[in-house]
């Protein structure tokens, strides 16, 4: 248990940004699961799509790094 009151600041902060890592982590996973079990072409630009932006807002919000969001974006639209 935190004792300092700039301690218990700091865990009130860290529970804050673990919550929203958490948010963006499972939106990433979805699109990316979505566009995986994808078999309908019309659908699959769409998908790719959503995959990019999500990627992209990720990175910009710190939640992964920008080489990993490049990565799985090149990924997506590989294939």
């Amino acid at each position: 248990m935190a004792n300092t009151a700039s301690a218990i600041k700091n865990s009130r902060i860290i529970k804050r940004r673990t919550s929203q890592n958490n948010f963006w982590r499972v939106r990433i996973k979805k699109a990316l699961k979505d566009l995986r079990l994808n078999k309908d072409e019309s659908k699959a630009e769409k998908l790719s799509r959503k995959a990019q932006s999500v990627l992209s807002k990720a990175a910009k919000r710190k939640v992964i790094h920008k080489n990993k969001a490049a990565r799985l974006v090149a990924g997506v639209f590989k294939k």
